[in-house]
């Protein structure tokens, strides 16, 4: 009886083995930055379609496979975006405002790195400044995210194998590119790589290695100016890596950066609106996964930021409506009615909420004390109208959601420190 049971083990192993799937030749890396459940959640009702009964899923209902804890290595339990990331680039923990350096300040490698030890193309793309603290945390090394001059220099000094770390960045940041004390772009151009600096270029990029800096600092918000920016900077992204036909594959990191930058500001429509470019370029990604099996695409959070909450002051309501009829940020309504001549108008036309007069007469008291003080007013008045709630200008240390597709999905499953998901990630690349 032993003997069979050993030759049906044995079986069962060599079915096992044999059905085992190849490591992903390609890796789709999403970060969304501050995007706690919240978030996501909201961004269901945001985009539900009034007419059904039923609530109708997102792309990210459609992948979600788990969740993540985000504590830092500091004790103080909420992390920051630049621990977050190195947390999830490079499998360990270290203090808040560290980049990709442990709590002795050393540097870790991280997995753009390794994959580019293994010939693998590598792509940074973000709506923030391409050396922001989450995009950093992939390709540089510094004690402090607030070092954006030395960290733009690691894109060119720090070397893999003796070559620069990044194929493709598309972001922003400008600011810090091109310097009296260093042009960084004049040596990438130098080294060979394609630059454009301004988004409706973006198409004219017809090979790798290229570089796109599309603002001087951050892109401006998805609500005021490009709503569909990642969309298109990853749609563009995908296109170039596959046709660079690299045989070792491409590693990808994608961030939707600014949901945190909207959280900070307690904004929730311009957070939607975010959401929606983070959302749409998920989309692409997912579809580049269908239509290549031996690509895996994973998405998480590097924290929670705001405190959000559905539903405020005991109301048992969240006035979805109100926010989609949000036409402009919180920071660009504020700078338009400071310098209005027509208040009511500009107020309509930016927030389709009634010009009541008691709106009226808070406007015109904060406008005597200048943007902040309306800034202020205007946030209060709209989260107010739509009953969202929020706890903090900052972050939080709630546990983030894990989404997975393709090859690989399954490792993703559960709950999980977000150095795990790196662990994961950084055995598929070795």
């Amino acid at each position: 009886m032993s003997r069979k049971l050993s030759a049906v083990a044995a079986a069962i192993s060599l079915l096992s083995s044999s059905q085992l799937i190849a490591a992903p030749k390609n890796i789709i890396y999403m970060i969304g930055d501050g995007m706690g459940p919240a978030y996501t959640t909201a961004y269901r009702y945001y985009k539900d379609d009034k007419q059904t009964k039923t609530v109708e899923p997102t792309v990210f209902d459609s992948i979600l496979v788990g969740m993540a804890h985000t504590y830092p290595d500091d004790n103080t339990v909420v992390t920051d975006s630049a621990a977050g990331a190195t947390a999830l680039s490079t499998a360990t923990k270290s203090y808040n405002g560290a980049i990709a350096v442990d709590t002795h300040k050393k540097p870790l490698k991280t997995m753009l790195q390794m994959a580019k030890e293994q010939g693998k193309t590598t792509a940074l793309v973000a709506t923030s400044q391409i050396n922001h603290a989450t995009p950093a945390s992939f390709a540089a090394h510094n004690e402090s995210r607030r070092n954006y001059d030395e960290i733009a220099d690691d894109y060119i000094d720090v070397k893999v194998a003796g070559k620069l770390p990044v194929d493709l960045m598309l972001g922003g940041g400008t600011k810090y590119f091109i310097r009296e004390d260093r042009n960084l772009i004049s040596e990438f151009k130098q080294s060979g790589y394609q630059y454009v600096d301004h988004l409706s270029a973006l198409n004219t990029i017809n090979a790798l290695p290229a570089i796109g800096l599309f603002a001087e600092k951050g892109m401006p918000y998805a609500i005021d100016k490009h709503p569909q920016r990642l969309e298109k900077m990853t749609e563009k992204a995908l296109s170039l890596l596959d046709n660079d036909k690299n045989k070792q594959g491409f590693f990808i990191m994608i961030e939707g950066s600014q949901i945190d930058w909207c959280g900070h500001a307690n904004d929730i429509a311009c957070a939607m609106n975010e959401m929606d470019d983070f959302a749409k370029s998920i989309s692409i990604a997912k579809a580049y996964v269908d239509k290549n099996p031996d690509t895996l695409l994973v998405i998480t959070a590097d924290h929670s930021t705001g405190g959000l909450t559905l539903g405020a002051d005991g109301d048992y309501r969240w006035e979805r409506d109100v926010v989609a009829n949000i036409k402009a940020s919180v920071k660009k309504i504020a700078k338009t009615i400071k310098d209005s001549k027509n208040i009511s108008k500009d107020w309509q036309a930016l927030t389709n909420i009634n010009f009541t007069p008691e709106i009226e007469k808070t406007l015109k008291e904060a406008k005597v004390g200048g943007e902040k003080s309306l800034y202020t007013s205007i946030n209060k008045i709209i989260n107010d109208a739509s009953y969202t709630g929020w706890t903090t200008g900052g972050h939080t240390a709630i546990d983030v959601q894990v989404f997975a597709h393709g090859n690989g999905r399954e490792h993703f499953i559960g709950s999980q420190n977000n150095t795990q998901i790196a662990e994961k990630l950084i055995s598929f690349i070795k």
